[in-house]
């Protein structure tokens, strides 16, 4: 069993009215000196075998056809 780690992250000059929403959450709660905020998303997945090069190769297929939006999104692929 391979497990991996995928994050997914807008690209810089992308904006992120959710980060924004965030940062001044964030700030009306009483954090002070919090900077930018810009949120993503994360995916966990088990694949089953043990082949780790076809692994990464599956892995960056399934990011590039549903996972990411690879217009306004980056992603990485990190294996556990």
């Amino acid at each position: 069993m391979i497990k991996a780690r995928i994050t997914v992250t807008l690209k810089n000059g992308v904006l992120d009215p959710q980060g924004k929403a965030i940062e001044h959450a964030l700030g009306a709660l009483g954090f002070d000196g919090v900077g930018q905020v810009r949120q993503g998303k994360v995916f966990d997945v088990e694949l089953e075998g043990t082949d780790r090069a076809r692994a990464e190769a599956s892995l960056k297929a399934m990011c590039d056809k549903l996972l990411a939006n690879t217009v306004i999104e980056n992603y990485s692929v990190t294996l556990t």
